[in-house]
C-alpha cells in the first residue's frame, strides 16, 4: 500500500510524535509510506531517515498558494491511503479529493482545546470532515467536541483510537535508584505554551512547605518559541526563589531516558487530546501527576495524582500526596500503570487499526 502522511512540521509536538510512530509502524510492515509537510522544522526527521521514510517539504508563505500546490502534490502522487493529523493539515486533505478521489482519507483530531467551540474558523475545519472516509481522535473527550460541531458525522467514520508507545523504549529502568539525594523528581516533556500550565504549577509549589519544597525537583524538557508562558512563570520563579526547585531543558529524542532516571512523571495542562508523556510515563512505570482533562481520569486509576488545573490549590494537593509516597508506593503505583499501558497503547494493535480503516 502506498501511504501518505500529512502534517504541518516534523517539530517536537505529540502530533508529530504519533505520525512518525505510525508511519514508522506502517513501512516495518511491508507498506510504502512518505511524508508531506509545509513547516521546515525537523525535529523528527532523523527518525524518518533511520526508517528510509522519504519527506517532501512545500515551503509556501501564501496560504491559497500553500492549498493549491498540496493539493496538486497530493493528487498526483496515485497514492492509495492518505492519513493527515492537525486540523490545517486535515483541512488540505480534505480540499485536496474535491471534487473526487480514489484515495482513502483518513484525518486524525488531536486536541481537546475548548477554543474548538467558540472559533468559527476551527469549529468550520471540522465541518469539512464529510468529506473523510473516517476521522480518528486519540481521546473521547476530544470526539465529544467534534460530534458536538458536526452532529452530521455518521458513527460508521468515528473511531477512537490511543495513541502508540514504543515499548522497547518506555520501560523501566534497571537497577534504577529512587529518591536521589533524598528528592522526588519530576519530569515534565512538554512545549511551553499558556496550555501547559507551568505558572499554575509554579504557584502551587510556592504553597508547599520548606520541607516539601526541599523535596522535590521539577526537570521540564521542551520548545519555548511558541509564546511568553516560560518568560512569564520565570519571573514568578525568580520572585518566590524556586529556582533550585525548577530546570529547563530543550527537548530531546532521548526523553525516555530522562523519564527513567525520574521518580515521576507529570503533566499540569489547561486542556489536552491524549498527551503522550502521560501514555509514555505509565509505560515506563512511573507515577504520573497529572491535570483532570480529557481522557486522563480513564488512564489514571489514582485520584489523589489529579487536579484541576484551574484550582492552585488542587494542584497543591496532589503534589503534597505524591511528596509522601514511599519507595514502595512509587514501585506500586508504577506497576499498575505499566500494566494498563500495556494493555492500551500496544503499537501492533494500533498500526493494525489504522490498516483496518485504510482497508474499509
Amino acid at each position: 500500500m502506498k501511504i501518505l502522511c500529512v502534517i504541518d512540521s516534523l517539530g517536537s509536538g505529540g502530533a508529530q510524535r504519533q505520525l512518525v510512530n505510525l508511519a514508522v509502524g506502517f513501512k516495518e510492515k511491508g507498506h510504502d509510506v512518505s511524508f508531506l509537510v509545509y513547516h521546515s522544522i525537523n525535529f523528527f526527521k532523523e527518525v524518518l531517515d533511520e526508517n528510509d521514510i522519504p519527506v517532501h517539504e512545500i515551503i509556501e508563505p501564501n496560504y491559497l498558494k500553500r492549498l493549491f500546490k498540496m493539493r496538486r502534490y497530493i493528487r498526483c502522487g496515485d497514492y492509495d491511503s492518505v492519513l493527515s493529523f492537525l486540523e490545517a493539515a486535515n483541512f488540505i486533505c480534505e480540499i485536496a479529493g474535491l471534487p473526487w478521489r480514489k484515495w482513502k482519507l483518513v484525518v486524525g483530531e488531536r486536541s481537546a482545546n475548548p477554543a474548538i467551540l467558540k472559533s468559527f474558523k476551527l469549529r468550520a475545519y471540522r465541518w469539512f470532515h464529510i468529506f473523510a472516509d473516517h476521522v480518528v481522535a486519540n481521546s473521547y473527550e476530544n470526539f465529544k467536541m467534534v460530534r458536538q460541531i458536526n452532529p452530521l458525522l455518521p458513527n460508521k467514520k468515528c473511531h477512537v483510537i490511543y495513541n502508540i508507545v514504543d515499548f522497547e523504549n518506555w520501560k523501566p529502568a534497571k537497577n534504577y535508584a529512587h529518591f536521589k539525594n533524598n528528592k522526588l523528581r519530576i519530569v515534565i516533556a512538554a512545549s511551553h505554551r499558556y496550555q501547559k500550565n507551568l505558572k499554575g504549577l509554579v504557584k502551587a509549589v510556592n504553597l508547599l512547605s520548606p520541607e516539601e519544597k526541599n523535596r522535590l525537583e521539577i526537570f521540564w524538557y521542551g520548545e519555548s518559541n511558541h509564546d511568553n508562558s516560560k518568560f512569564d512563570s520565570q519571573q514568578i520563579i525568580d520572585k518566590y526563589g524556586l529556582n533550585i526547585i525548577f530546570s529547563f531543558f530543550k527537548p530531546t529524542l532521548n526523553i525516555h531516558e530522562k523519564v527513567q532516571k525520574a521518580d515521576a512523571v507529570g503533566l499540569f495542562s489547561l486542556y489536552e487530546g491524549l498527551p503522550n508523556t502521560v501514555c509514555e510515563g505509565m509505560a515506563a512505570g512511573k507515577p504520573v501527576i497529572a491535570s483532570r482533562v480529557s481522557d486522563v481520569p480513564l488512564l489514571i486509576s489514582n485520584n489523589n495524582l489529579l487536579s484541576n488545573p484551574l484550582s492552585i490549590d488542587s494542584i497543591a494537593k496532589s503534589l503534597k500526596y505524591l511528596l509522601q509516597f514511599t519507595l514502595v508506593d512509587l514501585t506500586v503505583e508504577g506497576n499498575r500503570n505499566r500494566l494498563k499501558a500495556a494493555s492500551l497503547f500496544n503499537k501492533e494493535n494500533i498500526v493494525s487499526n489504522y490498516l483496518n480503516l485504510f482497508s474499509k
